[in-house]
């Protein structure tokens, strides 16, 4: 099934948001706020640059939040690069009948105005995220 995406953000998982942030500000980044995102339990902090995809920032807010596994294992680096979608729906159900295995269905992300979001998985092409326009 071909369906039309667009990069929006590569995201990174990071044990210190304001640590990796700054880094990324010496190279040109300007970034957001810090923002909790209960559902998913990280904090989340958005970098842009120009016309270049944005840079997400997720960090762990406790020892129970599912992206430490990803963080222990590799450090700090880029886990996913989100697309985003006209209709998500399409997108997951689609993506769910080529083989991807859903993290979970589309929920509310409060770092991007409560857009839907969802995660997906597959051996070939690792993590990927899902925003609705």
């Amino acid at each position: 099934m071909k369906l039309d995406f667009k990069i929006h953000h590569i995201g990174y998982v990071t044990d210190n948001i304001i640590i990796t942030s700054a880094i990324f500000e010496e190279l040109g980044y300007e970034s957001d706020e810090k923002i909790l995102d209960p559902i998913q339990k990280v904090y989340i902090c958005f970098l842009h640059k120009g016309n270049v995809p944005s840079i997400e920032l997720v960090e762990p807010i406790d020892e129970h939040s599912s992206i430490n596994k990803i963080l222990k294992r590799n450090g700090v680096s880029p886990y996913h690069i989100c697309y985003e979608v006209s209709d998500i729906e399409k997108a997951y159900s689609g993506l769910v009948e080529d083989g991807f295995v859903p993290l979970f269905r589309p929920v509310e992300a409060a770092a991007i105005n409560d857009r839907l979001i969802c995660y997906l998985y597959k051996k070939e092409i690792g993590y990927i995220e899902l925003v609705n326009e």
